[in-house]
């Protein structure tokens, strides 16, 4: 298991290094000069030069690099070059944010997803079945911000129920319920994609077990199908579910950045397009390693799962 893990560490260091590489390089290449933006049209030359010097970014795009890496490791992400503050203060506050919504997302779709699979599994070829799965190519064909946008006209637009943008109220908001209220409607567009998907796997993962011997075994010894479908059939299926688990985490962060957009909501996504658009390398950067982060360790914490769910998966 110690193996396992430091030889796991070392490839998720290396992913995070080849993840950092490829950012700074795309950033840095995109048109549209962060000194420019910041002191607009009007600006001298010389002026555009002046703030550049002082930026760093006269230096080759390598040495830039060295020096943010440099600096990365001993826990400095460097200044947003237009907030003009840490960038660790900012992602970090941001990412609190993104968190609240992606984890409802997952509450959502990892509660009600497998709840359909399964009824759609030991109800095969039935209306229900039949049901949850047009439902499930439904929520797959759709893309999340068309359906972020169709909740705000209907709930917020037309029936007034829920608050359309924003993360709390602008008077008197702020509680936990005015928070819930504003977190609904970007958590269920965020979480639609993935409960889909979940649904369709649980389904098809169910039936290949339920045509397993030893569920055939359990059934002639007389226990209910309950039982059944719970301790034997569900049990050996959840280790497809940790999968899922891992892979859609990747889908969550970056569906985000489309969620937060739609819906006003203040976290790490709306902050990166912000950041993209006023071309602040250092924002960018820091954030896109903070997410590149997060997404590794879920999927190391999925493998390490894998061992508790069945022990007969090794860790060598």
């Amino acid at each position: 298991m110690a193996h396992y893990l430091i030889r796991r560490f070392l490839w998720m260091i290396v992913v995070v290094i080849g993840v950092s590489i490829v950012v700074f390089g795309l950033i840095h290449i995109t048109p549209g000069d962060p000194a420019q933006i910041m002191l607009g049209p009007n600006a001298g030359v010389e002026e555009v030069q002046a703030l550049r010097r002082q930026l760093g970014l006269d230096q080759p795009v390598i040495l830039q690099y060295g020096i943010w890496a440099s600096r990365v490791v001993q826990g400095d992400l460097g200044d947003s070059i237009v907030l003009r503050r840490p960038v660790l203060g900012e992602i970090t506050s941001r990412f609190k944010n993104t968190a609240l919504l992606a984890g409802a997302a997952v509450v959502i779709s990892f509660t009600i997803g497998p709840a359909l699979g399964i009824l759609s599994a030991v109800r095969r070829g039935s209306a229900l079945d039949r049901f949850v799965m047009l439902f499930a190519t439904f929520g797959l064909s759709l893309p999340s911000f068309w359906f972020g946008l169709m909740l705000i006209i209907l709930f917020s637009v037309r029936l007034g129920w829920l608050p359309g943008t924003g993360m709390t109220s602008a008077v008197d908001g702020g509680d936990a319920l005015d928070i819930a209220k504003h977190l609904l409607m970007p958590a269920v567009a965020l979480a639609v994609v993935p409960l889909a998907v979940i649904a369709r796997y649980t389904r098809s993962s169910m039936l290949e077990v339920l045509g397993q011997d030893y569920v055939r075994t359990a059934r002639a010894k007389g226990l209910g199908e309950r039982s059944v479908t719970w301790s034997h059939v569900f049990r050996n299926s959840l280790v497809a579910l940790v999968t899922m688990l891992g892979l859609q985490v990747g889908f969550l962060l970056a569906g985000a950045v489309y969620i937060e957009n739609v819906f006003s909501w203040p976290g790490i996504g709306q902050m990166l397009v912000d950041a993209i658009l006023k071309r602040d390398f250092p924002l960018v950067q820091g954030g896109v390693l903070l997410v590149a982060t997060v997404y590794v360790l879920v999927n190391l914490l999925t493998d390490l799962l894998y061992a508790v769910l069945d022990p007969r998966i090794g860790m060598s």
